[in-house]
């Protein structure tokens, strides 16, 4: 195994590969981290050795955001208890189910109805999209949904964005790996804390209402059948369900169910507008399946391959910066002709699964047709780990799936995105950095299409 402590950088992670193998060691610190790149090596780590790779190792920034509360706790026994019991939650009220469909159908239109108002002129995505995201994870939460108009709830999806940027940033791998230092120094994670408290603080609010009214006999929302639950255990030694675990549970639902979801619709939009031939085609499909008389449906997306394909596509492109979720290992392993320690960090870069020229015919670029047969059905690839794989995958996997074709179908169903003329010859990349972190307003345009019924 080879050691390279002068690149602790991820971002280096394809020339290191190149050089050294798909295994090597970087040093955040003191601290060695083993990377895994490519298909092979991250598949046969996350699914063929699930339960050797299947820990994740103390996140300083967490640790100080949670205090090892909620589905992100550090204890393995409460982390599998909270998961199981938020995966059968949402379930029971409709994730993969018609049900939920229906409820993002609804927000879905709500959205339109947002922009159509906006009759063509330039609007910012990041916030409008999340917003309506945001809504769909809110009525399974706290049961209800908020008007866009809503500026105290704008104000806390502002938060949630900066806390994600924030630990998504370069200065939060500092802290992370100085957390001792850092955490007495002034910084903008100080901000991001205070930030968090505010939010937690709401969230409070919220179970504090939610106890007044509970009604056992009929539950609205995950938050009373966790305190159902945690009514249920209260004499438990282990006291897994206590009010803190809840609050928490619910930030991070809130947060990974708003952030990660928007950015990826925000994104397919940025690349449906930078390739409107793709984006016309789509709307065929859709001017074909579904019409105008009607909202796109979960049904629809059997019949329509090419927008499932520009969908995996466009998530399978999109570089996301997920890597800052190291696995563990929970044991000593022998993995691949290495001896890796049990507790040693792990970080399987699935953005170089997404690149591996071993399975993809044209990785570094934009190619619908990875996901399309000869006869142009849709069929799946596994290299595609968008929601990661094995046993730390993605939990909401199924409800974003849902937000991502019927927003986008339902969108471009009624709009046709364009970008604002400057922006046109910007690099991607660069662009989406820029949108990201809302630096310039007004990228996009929803053109109203007139489509006949």
């Amino acid at each position: 195994m080879v050691q390279d402590p002068r690149s602790p950088q991820l971002s280096r992670s394809p020339q290191l590969s190149s050089r050294y193998g798909p295994i090597f060691t970087v040093w955040r610190g003191l601290k060695p981290v083993v990377v895994l790149c490519g298909y092979e090596v991250v598949k046969d780590a996350l699914v063929g050795h699930s339960e050797e790779f299947g820990g994740r190792p103390e996140i300083p920034l967490l640790v100080q955001l949670s205090k090892d509360y909620g589905f992100v706790s550090n204890n393995e026994k409460k982390w599998r208890e909270l998961r199981r019991f938020t995966l059968s939650t949402l379930r029971d009220f409709g994730m993969g189910k018609s049900s939920m469909s229906q409820r993002v159908q609804q927000e879905a239109q709500h959205l339109v109805e947002l922009l159509a108002e906006l009759k063509g002129n330039a609007f910012e995505p990041i916030i409008v999209f999340r917003h309506a995201v945001a809504n769909v994870i809110c009525s399974v939460v706290f049961g209800s949904r908020y008007s866009y108009s809503d500026t105290a709830f704008l104000e806390l999806l502002n938060m949630i964005g900066n806390y994600v940027s924030f630990f998504l940033s370069p200065i939060a791998m500092v802290y992370n790996t100085f957390p001792n230092i850092m955490h007495h120094l002034p910084g903008p994670h100080n901000k991001a804390f205070a930030e968090c408290k505010k939010l937690k603080d709401y969230i409070r609010e919220r179970v504090e209402l939610h106890k007044l009214n509970l009604d056992p006999s009929c539950p609205r929302d995950y938050i009373d059948c966790f305190l159902m639950k945690a009514e249920k255990e209260k004499n438990s030694s282990e006291n897994m369900y206590s009010n803190e675990d809840l609050v928490m549970s619910v930030f991070n639902l809130f947060g990974a169910g708003t952030v990660t979801t928007s950015n990826s619709l925000v994104f397919c939009v940025l690349i449906l507008a930078k390739y409107p031939h793709i984006q016309a085609k789509v709307q065929e499909e859709i001017d074909v399946v579904v019409g105008a008389g009607r909202a796109p449906s979960m049904e629809d997306k059997l019949k329509m391959p090419y927008t499932n394909a520009v969908i995996h596509e466009l998530q399978r492109f999109h570089k996301t910066r997920i890597e800052n979720f190291p696995r563990m290992t929970t044991q000593d392993v022998m993995f691949r002709g290495h001896t890796i320690p049990k507790g040693t960090v792990v970080i399987p870069v699935l953005s170089s699964v997404h690149t591996d020229p071993t399975q993809w015919e044209n990785p570094q670029e934009i190619h619908p047709g990875h996901f399309l047969d000869e006869k142009g059905q849709f069929r799946k690839r596994e290299a595609f780990m968008a929601f990661s794989a094995g046993k730390r995958m993605c939990p909401g996997e199924a409800l974003a799936r849902m937000e991502l074709f019927l927003f986008l179908t339902t969108l471009l169903q009624s709009f046709t995105f364009q970008l604002a003329g400057e922006y046109k010859e910007t690099d991607l990349f660069s662009l989406w950095l820029e949108i990201e972190r809302r630096a310039i307003p007004g990228k996009f345009f929803a053109v109203r299409r007139l489509v006949s019924s």
